[in-house]
């Protein structure tokens, strides 16, 4: 009987213990869009995705314009100068997949410019977070922008501003999180 009576309190102290810590939120994507530096790193990296894309659908073009053109002049090829032309077409179209797999693939170029440009800001924040929960006792910091849902959040709870002012810069309310 004592042990049913201690295994009660010590599942009850632990609940108890549970609902007494101390949480807030914070909403990642407003907090970032205060920060000069990443605004101008998204769009630097959106141009850069923006031009490889183009690049991208330019070779594309001049792929479909040799299809076109092997297409129509097919029956008069040789077999020696149709599979030419069919190498070269296949060729090009590798040579495209690898430039996208270059840019825009796992660990392609644009990837590591995000890491380059984004990464400080984002540790920055992320310290900023840290020292806040730690001066203000926090035990849990939730972020509203990822895939946490909220069903119901006290904005007393919400930390943002006070992260966007650790990290130096104003909170604008036009940027309503």
């Amino acid at each position: 009987m004592k042990k049913i009576i201690f295994v009660i309190a010590f599942v009850a102290s632990s609940i108890t213990a549970a609902f007494a810590q101390r949480m807030a939120y914070v909403d990642s994507e407003y907090i970032l869009k205060h920060i000069p530096e990443y605004v101008s790193a998204q769009k630097h990296l959106d141009d850069l995705a923006t031009n490889w894309q183009e690049e991208v659908d330019k070779q594309y073009g001049e792929i479909e314009k040799l299809y076109k053109a092997y297409q129509n002049d097919q029956v008069l090829l040789n077999d020696d100068m149709r599979r030419r032309r069919e190498d070269e077409i296949v060729n090009k179209e590798k040579q495209v997949k690898d430039f996208q797999r270059q840019k825009f693939g796992y660990e392609g170029d644009l990837y590591k410019e995000r890491i380059r440009l984004v990464k400080p800001i984002q540790d920055r924040v992320a310290k900023a977070i840290q020292d806040i929960a730690n001066n203000q006792g926090l035990d849990i910091v939730l972020d509203k922008g990822s895939e946490v849902t909220f069903l119901f959040a006290n904005p007393k709870l919400d930390k943002s501003n006070d992260i966007i002012t650790k990290l130096g810069f104003k909170p604008d309310p036009s940027l309503s999180n």
